[in-house]
C-alpha cells in the first residue's frame, strides 16, 4: 500500500509477520539502530549514544522539550530512553526515509513484552543500565502518519498491548554508552 508518506505496511503483512516478531530473543538481544533527535522531526543515526541519568540521551531534544513532565515541569525520567523491537521496525519503516523513522532511540532485537520485561526490570545496554518504565508506549498521531493506519491499529490492538510491539520507555539508572551491535541483557 502506498501513502503520501511512503510505502506503508498492510494488515495482512503484519498478521503474517507476527510469529517472526514474537520469535525475538528473550535475553541477550542486540542493538540494531541508534537514533538521537536534535530537534522535533529531525533524526541523527550515530554509531553510539551516551545515556545519562541527568538528561537521558545526550543530543536528544526530549530533555529540553519533554512531552511527559513532572508536577514541577521538569522532564519525567520514566521516558528518558525509548526502545523499539527491531523486527517491528523492519515491518513499518519500509522506505528507510530518515524523516519517517518512528523516533525511538534504540531499536533492539529482543522480546520487549510485559511477560519478559515487567515494569521495573533492569537492562544492561552497552555500559548503561536502564529500568523499564510503567509509562506505556502505544503510538502517537505522528507514528500513525509515518507508519500507517494498519500498523497503528496492530500495535494498539488489545490483544497486542502486553507484547509492547510499539516498544517501551526506560529511565537511565546508570550512565553509559551504547553502540551499534552491543548486547542488551536482562539483569
Amino acid at each position: 500500500m502506498t501513502g503520501g508518506v511512503g510505502t506503508l505496511v498492510d494488515a495482512a503483512t503484519l498478521a503474517a509477520s507476527e510469529a517472526e516478531v514474537l520469535a525475538a530473543p528473550r535475553d541477550h538481544g542486540s542493538v540494531r539502530l541508534l537514533c538521537a533527535r536534535p530537534a522535533p522531526n529531525q533524526r541523527h543515526f550515530p554509531d553510539r549514544l551516551t545515556l545519562t541519568r541527568a538528561v537521558g540521551v545526550l543530543g536528544d531534544f526530549e530533555a529540553s522539550q519533554p512531552w511527559l513532565v513532572l508536577a514541577d515541569g521538569s522532564p519525567d525520567p520514566r521516558n528518558q530512553v525509548s526502545l523499539m523491537p527491531a523486527r517491528v521496525l523492519d515491518l513499518v519503516w519500509r522506505d528507510r526515509d530518515p524523516r519517517l523513522y518512528p523516533g525511538d532511540n534504540i531499536a533492539v532485537d529482543m522480546d520487549l513484552s510485559h511477560a519478559n520485561l515487567p515494569t521495573g526490570a533492569l537492562l544492561q545496554v552497552g555500559s548503561a543500565v536502564l529500568r523499564v518504565s510503567d509509562e506505556p508506549n502505544d503510538g502517537c498521531a505522528k507514528w500513525k502518519v509515518r507508519c500507517g493506519r494498519d500498523a497503528y491499529a496492530w500495535v494498539r490492538d488489545a490483544r497486542h498491548r502486553a507484547l509492547r510491539l510499539r516498544g517501551l520507555y526506560c529511565s537511565v539508572e546508570q550512565d553509559g554508552e551504547v553502540a551499534l551491535g552491543d548486547r542488551i541483557t536482562k539483569l
